[in-house]
């Protein structure tokens, strides 16, 4: 795995491959909050059930929004983890009758989304040491 991201590095440029998996990132974290937005708020109803389906899914997805806004590495090697969590939720909505493509859909974007995580905390933490290393008196 490592000398894969080290090729595509070489291959495509570190400041390219930020980008590609800070759009990945946006892309999927979009996705996954639609889709969590539909399995909390049309597959429950909000009248006897409440809010507490939607905010238990949503809520901890949106506590890495302030960390994706600011570019933060550290912020995406979280969201690696928390996009397993979500990941193992959309496997086992797959295997519920009636459920099967909304838990695709939602396996699939939590991959993307641990996927693009783990590129840009890798490939941002890379380009930060880059730049700190082009200015050793900038901190």
């Amino acid at each position: 795995m490592r000398q894969q991201m080290e090729r595509l590095e070489e291959q495509h440029g570190l400041d390219t491959m930020v980008e590609k998996s800070r759009r990945l990132v946006i892309a999927s974290f979009a996705a996954l909050l639609v889709l969590l937005s539909y399995g909390g708020l049309i597959m429950h109803d909000v009248q006897t059930d409440g809010w507490g389906p939607w905010l238990v899914r949503v809520v901890p997805l949106l506590l890495f929004l302030p960390s994706i806004l600011v570019k933060r590495a550290r912020g995406h090697a979280w969201l690696c983890f928390v996009s397993l969590l979500y990941f193992m939720q959309g496997v086992m909505f797959a295997t519920l009758p009636g459920q099967t493509l909304f838990g695709i859909l939602v396996a699939a974007a939590s991959l993307a989304l641990f996927v693009g995580s783990l590129g840009y905390a890798r490939f941002r933490s890379r380009q930060l040491r880059r730049q700190s290393s082009d200015h050793p008196g900038r901190q």
